[in-house]
């Protein structure tokens, strides 16, 4: 009787039995045993009870496959190394090993594909020790040979092993080896953070003259993205076309996210159109990758999407949304909200999140707030955005609450939270409430970095306590960055104290010594000073670099329409109207009499900012 029929007589029992006819079987077995030859009379229903242990696993019926193992006499290696690989598919690591073990006991010989199994579940594990047991065990039995147990080996040592040195060491001494064998040396690397080496070992790989697969350019290209190798990266892209896998989709997404990760996005545009066939990984992708840039594109290519019939899923509306943040585009966001309520997915909470930042960055604090109050689940990036929104429009008190609020809920804040809070706190003008969250740190075990120390400068100094935010940075345990020398020039230059300006945009410079806006404070300086020959040196050292202050941009949504404006924008057929009512507020200014703040431009000469 073949499985299928089996499978489908076990189906009409509620609970899963066993079939009677293996039953019968397994127990005439029993009775049969002591009077006949055992080879022969079990050959058929140890293969049957096998083959339909098998099938059990496929039809995800795991208690069944395990009863049925149970109630087997004899169990040959094919029964345990079934076992043992079907609890490794559903991610039973543990229960696989425990069978492994029980076999050994059971003085049951493996081979190559029982320790092949095995190791996946020790890999699953993150066993290092167990992994190493089978290793010897592989090499007592004379498996060590086998190129099934050395690429599970590799596997193994690349996820557990905290450098692939082992892995490396394995792949050394195996005389044979199949592109699965490289690929997954390749991969280890990849995953381990080490693009570089990954691409070495591809390089050796097609010096080799090692038969490609899909899987082997796809998992270089992921190496090469995380190196930022460009010129890499499109030499990869044309061995792709040269070895013929040009239409194969999964390795063109992966072509196109390696581009948008780049940021060439000329690049990634032309990838794209020249795809034969695209799905909605290829959408997410390449509108993900105009989202980071923080191009309006994204929204384009999101209709463009839906005209071509693919529906959005979560991926594809957390690109979106973020897109929405970015461009502070309200009406496009509702709108977008309005189709995720529409298509059920707003007890999603990537998109809640998401969507949370959306409104409060496009000054809707109160629907940030009311999103925020309706969900059922929050998680700490739910407290964060929240926290960051109510920040951001200088609602100090509020965020002091919810942060409170969320320790008492059992949630337990990180850096990223203190930040937020004491950015709240610094916005709002709490110096004495920040302080006291700085110092809470402590109480959570979480050591203040850079950026901790950064707001707390900023906080200091955007109260007038400069001199006090300088002795902090003075007592920080490690040297300071441009993240904490910038919130100090900035209150230097807020609170007009020169010589600590000086100091701190000297710091900066030291640092960053590209940084334009730096190096015209620094000039401004010395002008208000006197010091002229300082000034003119500065001047001299902007003009030889050749670059600019970079242009201040501004944007609003006009009939669900990004448009940007620029310093001097003179293009485009809206300026007019624009220049139009710029000379309107500018003469409401002077009848007002409005005297603007002019020190940091009086010596800011024409072209250079």
């Amino acid at each position: 009787m073949r499985t299928k029929r089996l499978l489908s007589y076990a189906a009409t029992f509620h609970c899963h039995k066993i079939p009677p006819i293996i039953k019968q079987s397994l127990q005439s077995v029993k009775k049969s045993s002591i009077q006949s030859d055992p080879p022969l009379i079990l050959k058929g229903p140890s293969i049957l009870a096998t083959n339909l242990i098998r099938s059990y696993f496929d039809e995800g019926l795991i208690e069944e496959a395990r009863t049925l193992f149970d109630e087997m006499p004899e169990r040959d290696v094919v029964s345990w190394t079934v076992m043992i690989a079907g609890y490794t598919s559903f991610n039973c690591h543990n229960q696989a090993w425990t069978v492994f073990v029980e076999m050994v006991r059971n003085e049951v010989n493996p081979n190559a594909f029982t320790l092949s199994s095995v190791l996946k579940a020790c890999k699953g594990m993150k066993s290092l020790s167990n992994a190493a047991l089978v290793h010897g065990m592989a090499i007592k039995e004379g498996l060590e040979g086998s190129i099934y147990v050395e690429n599970s080996l590799m596997d193994v040592y690349a996820t557990c092993c905290i450098s692939m040195d082992n892995a490396r060491l394995v792949f050394n001494d195996m005389k044979w080896k199949n592109d699965v064998s490289w690929t997954t040396l390749i991969t280890g690397y990849a995953h381990s953070g080490n693009g570089y080496g990954g691409l070495g070992v591809f390089k050796e790989m097609l010096l080799e003259g090692v038969e490609m697969n899909p899987y082997s350019f796809s998992i270089a290209v992921r190496a090469c993205a995380s190196t930022g190798w460009v010129s890499f990266g499109k030499l990869i892209h044309a061995a792709v076309i040269k070895h013929g896998f040009g239409s194969n989709l999964p390795v063109m997404n992966s072509i196109l996210d390696m581009y948008c990760r780049f940021d060439c996005l000329s690049d990634a545009n032309q990838c794209f159109d020249e795809m034969t066939e695209k799905d909605l990984i290829t959408w997410n992708t390449i509108i993900a990758g105009y989202e980071k840039s923080g191009s309006s594109e994204c929204l384009n290519m999101f209709s463009k999407m839906k005209s071509e019939g693919f529906s959005p899923n979560c991926f594809t509306f957390t690109s979106i949304i973020a897109a929405c943040a970015t461009l502070a585009a309200l009406s496009c966001g509702q709108q977008v909200h309005a189709g995720i309520v529409r298509r059920g997915l707003d007890g999603n909470l990537a998109l809640a999140n998401a969507l949370i930042d959306m409104y409060a960055k496009c000054g809707n604090i109160s629907d940030s707030q009311k999103i925020f109050s309706e969900m059922s689940g929050r998680d700490l990036v739910t407290w964060t955005s929240m926290m960051i929104g109510y920040g951001a429009h200088g609602h100090g008190k509020e965020a002091i609450e919810l942060f409170d609020e969320m320790v008492k809920s059992g949630v337990r804040p990180d850096r990223i939270v203190f930040m937020a809070v004491l950015t709240a706190c610094s916005h709002a003008g709490l110096v004495d409430e920040g302080l006291k969250y700085f110092k809470s740190m402590n109480d959570y075990n979480i050591n203040p970095n850079k950026e901790i120390y950064g707001c707390v400068v900023d906080l200091l100094g955007r109260a007038g306590r400069v001199k006090e935010a300088y002795e902090l940075i003075k007592s920080m345990p490690f040297k300071p960055d441009e993240s904490v020398w910038g919130p100090l020039l900035g209150a230097c230059k807020e609170h007009r104290l020169p010589n600590l300006g000086k100091l701190a945009a000297l710091r900066v410079l030291d640092l960053k010594p590209n940084m334009m806006g730096t190096y015209i404070i620094l000039s401004n300086i010395y002008a208000a000073e006197g010091k002229w020959e300082e000034f003119a040196k500065f001047r001299k050292i902007m003009r030889g670099m050749g670059s600019k202050k970079e242009v201040g941009m501004s944007w609003i949504e006009v009939r669900d329409k990004v448009c940007g404006f620029i310093a001097n924008d003179k293009m485009g057929s809206h300026t007019q109207y624009v220049y139009g009512v710029l000379e309107m507020l500018i003469r409401h200014m002077n009848e007002t009499a409005y005297e603007p703040d002019i020190d940091c431009l009086l010596h800011d000469l024409e072209g250079e900012t």
